[in-house]
């Protein structure tokens, strides 16, 4: 029998098989079925004793297969509505995991309100998401921007059939969730992955841990004068900058939501944005955001939820004057002097959380290149 006959043979019978029933049918395989293996590896984060540990929560253990495949999406502009942007699109590796924008752009050129948020030692938050907290989970946080017009623009549905159409995807998540179908790869597998590679994104090894926690070399005259202003605590009768009352060691922020007192307003429902109140509809709340960190500060401008500062000058411009009185501002927000010296010292300390380390990561880069 030619090779011809025996090909076209096995093409009828297999075309016979699939028109039965599907109990019948024996030698065609299940198109939904996903081959390959599953045997995770626990990951285990590299973190230094100086560091808390990392929160993962139980119904999303950490995995090698996990990040790995959170990485491919956090990077893939497949999440979109058009393939143009992904999550990295306003979080770049470069940059600290911002974008170097007063407020980011999604696929069809509409601008959002707030500046995108540094993905930094995401691992330690448990106060809320986003500048306003309106999520409590890293979960919930990345299953957000899919949807939002202002950002990729997509639907959850089209998304999970484009990952289980992909070639590579539907192995990737049954090494890392156990699953058996493509059919069972979905949006809550999906930003669990992400968010198991958003819980890598941890920051130690600034030049400031390597001195004060490392004990390796010494900060310069200007950093030690910075690192004074910096710390200093007082009975708030002291002129100081106070900063580490909101932003202290080791992360260089409290997860907290605080009016820091940019906005003047006669009234609280006054303010432009909102902010924490428009989520918990609790009036005193109005005008406060998340305090971010302060480590690969250097990196992340312009400043504030909205991006209104382009420098780290003006930043201490504007808490060196105390703010506006407004009933619900931080106690902490009052006026200060600073001399031009004392200014670039402290500027001096704040370049001192710099992480090139983490910046230049290659685990944190783009796996598409």
């Amino acid at each position: 029998m030619s090779i011809l006959l025996v090909i076209m043979s096995l093409f009828l019978a297999c075309k016979e098989e699939m028109s039965k029933p599907e109990e019948y049918c024996t030698s065609c395989p299940d198109p939904d079925l996903i081959l390959g293996e599953y045997a995770p590896t626990d990951y285990v984060f590299d973190v230094p004793d100086f560091m808390p540990r990392p929160i993962v929560p139980e119904d999303n253990p950490m995995t090698v297969e996990g990040v790995e495949l959170g990485k491919m999406l956090f990077f893939d502009p497949i999440l979109s509505r058009d393939s143009s942007q992904s999550c990295v699109s306003c979080h770049l590796p470069e940059k600290s995991f911002t974008d170097g924008l007063a407020v980011s752009t999604g696929i069809d050129g509409i601008t959002g309100t707030r500046s995108a948020m540094a993905l930094v030692n995401l691992a330690y938050h448990n106060r809320g998401f986003f500048w306003d907290g309106r999520v409590n989970s890293l979960e919930d946080q990345a299953i957000l921007p899919i949807e939002d017009h202002t950002e990729l623009a997509d639907t959850w549905d089209n998304v999970e059939l484009k990952l289980r159409r992909n070639d590579a995807y539907p192995e990737k998540f049954r090494a890392a969730f156990g699953i058996e179908k493509k059919s069972e790869i979905n949006r809550d597998l999906a930003v669990k992955a992400i968010a198991q590679f958003e819980r890598t994104l941890i920051s130690a090894n600034s030049r400031y841990d390597q001195v004060i926690w490392g004990r390796n070399g010494f900060p310069s005259d200007a950093e030690q004068r910075g690192i004074a202003l910096f710390f200093i605590e007082d009975n708030q009768n002291l002129s100081h900058p106070g900063c580490s009352h909101c932003h202290f060691n080791p992360l260089f922020t409290d997860n907290t939501f605080k009016n820091n007192g940019l906005d003047n307003v006669e009234e609280l429902d006054q303010f432009e944005d909102l902010g924490r109140g428009q989520v918990n509809r609790n009036i005193y709340d109005n005008g406060k955001f998340k305090v971010p960190t302060l480590r690969n500060i250097a990196l992340t401008a312009p400043y504030m939820h909205d991006g209104r500062f382009a420098t780290l000058e003006e930043v201490l411009d504007q808490y060196a004057t105390g703010g506006h009185g407004v009933i619900n501002e931080d106690p902490n927000i009052r006026s200060f002097e600073l001399t031009s010296q004392e200014k670039q010292d402290l500027i001096a300390f704040l370049n001192m959380l710099t992480d090139t380390s983490f910046v230049n990561n290659p685990a944190f880069q783009n796996p598409f290149k």
